[in-house]
């Protein structure tokens, strides 16, 4: 019998938060997005084959059923490049947003926990991160820490990037710890790792999985910006170093039958970005029973 409803608990699990996000259009609209790119790619480079041969005589060719997105400056499929770029922008975005989201919550819980001057200390380091303006330090970060694969990438974005939401998740912390469940926990002699990760933790996740969406989008904002900047070199594929190329290098924002090359990777990162703000609208219902408008 227990083993029967198993699957039935497991069905009603996932059903349920996609009944909450399919309600709500903006979130469901963002959700579609986002799985279209996550689609684009993981399996989109096994479907849509990459050939960087240089083939100069169909160089800025319009969009046609050969190739749907036209070609670069040196005749190759730009729609290639757009779903082979998408790999390493998603996994930069989402290691970003790892990075920055542990740093933050770590900062954040012991500094509203603990109070005191490790509060006052890991205050003080956060005020400076959010007065100093990131994108200059991320520049300067790229220029003496070289950029070799997507880890160091996303390091060097989640450095300096981390201070607001270690503020908001210290102000959800002290708003819990007064509470009588950590008292308890306080009286019964827990440590300050199990009060954190057993007790705090579960109830700041869902502020912390918004923000997480948040810090994705500007984490791809920010690597883009980079590497069109030419401060952190990678493969000729990315979003960005395509509008490296088209800017700097190859003259195609002045040729107008190469419009389509210069718009898509443009296009694709508004509509990534704007999939993970119409998605994160929909967390708040999601995450929080409290503005669920449905029974179970």
């Amino acid at each position: 019998m227990i083993a029967k409803t198993i699957p039935a608990r497991l069905c009603r699990s996932l059903y349920e938060p996609f009944l909450i996000i399919r309600r709500n259009r903006w979130a469901f609209s963002g959700l579609i997005i986002l799985l279209f790119f996550l689609l684009m790619a993981t399996v989109g480079p096994y479907v849509v084959p990459l050939d960087m041969t240089p083939r100069t005589v169909e160089s800025f060719q319009p969009p046609s059923w050969k190739h749907l997105l036209g070609t670069d400056y040196a005749g190759r499929d730009v729609l290639a490049q757009i779903v082979h770029g998408s790999r390493d922008v998603l996994s930069i975005a989402f290691l970003a947003a790892i990075f920055t989201v542990s740093i933050a919550v770590v900062v954040g819980m012991f500094a509203g926990l603990h109070g005191g001057a490790m509060d006052s200390v890991l205050m003080f380091l956060a005020n400076i991160v959010l007065t100093v303006p990131d994108l200059p330090v991320m520049m300067i970060l790229a220029v003496i820490f070289k950029v070799r694969d997507p880890f160091s990438f996303a390091a060097i974005l989640s450095f300096w990037a981390w201070g607001e939401l270690a503020r908001a998740v210290r102000s959800q912390v002290l708003s819990l710890k007064e509470r009588e469940f950590i008292e308890a926990a306080r009286a019964l002699g827990l440590s300050s790792f199990h009060i954190v990760f057993r007790e705090l933790l579960p109830n700041v996740m869902p502020f912390v999985a918004i923000n997480f969406v948040t810090i994705m989008t500007e984490a791809i904002t920010a690597s883009v910006s980079l590497i069109f900047l030419g401060l952190a070199p990678f493969s000729v594929t990315n979003w960005g170093m395509m509008l490296n190329l088209a800017r700097w290098q190859t003259g195609a924002i002045y040729v107008p039958k190469a419009a389509c090359y210069v718009l898509s990777p443009m296009v694709a990162i508004a509509l990534l970005q704007l999939g993970g703000v119409f998605f994160s609208h929909g967390l708040d219902e999601l995450l929080d029973p409290r503005l669920r408008g449905w029974q179970r």
